[in-house]
């Protein structure tokens, strides 16, 4: 089981690149399902307008808003939380020992020399990724061609 903290998000938190990195992972997610920005915007009960300006990184979401795209995006809220800097996942320790067994020693060697940004780009990029084959395997899609 996975805990989380959340973390501050006064007036010393930096958001500009998360906000900026944040409204292009929500744009991708919206794009791949498909949806156009006017529909997600009324599943989710948002305004388009301040949907766009979220997407083109004009304004930070909160955690009301997370909430509300979570469903529509097909995305847990912890994770849209945890992409957003509001939540923190503190793994157990039995967890940790999970993903030290998982974690190829290699790829966890090259992630630790790269700047947290990189790490979490990386994690943002695989979150997608991940929510990409839990829809497949819903429809059940298929990534290879039909033949």
């Amino acid at each position: 089981m996975t805990t989380f903290s959340v973390l501050s998000r006064g007036k010393g938190a930096v958001i500009a690149d998360n906000s900026n990195d944040l409204g292009r992972i929500l744009k991708q997610r919206r794009v791949m399902i498909p949806l156009t920005l006017q529909k997600l915007a009324s599943a989710a009960n948002v305004s388009s307008s301040h949907l766009g300006r979220i997407e083109r990184g004009e304004r930070f979401p909160s955690a009301r808003i997370l909430r509300k795209l979570a469903q529509p995006l097909h995305m847990e809220e912890a994770e849209l939380m945890s992409l957003a800097g509001y939540l923190s996942p503190e793994p157990t320790a039995t967890h940790l020992n999970t993903v030290h067994k998982e974690l190829d020693p290699y790829v966890g060697m090259v992630l630790s020399q790269e700047p947290v940004e990189v790490q979490r780009a990386v994690v943002a990029i695989l979150t997608i990724l991940r929510g990409m084959a839990r829809s497949l395997r819903s429809s059940g899609g298929s990534l290879q061609e039909k033949t």
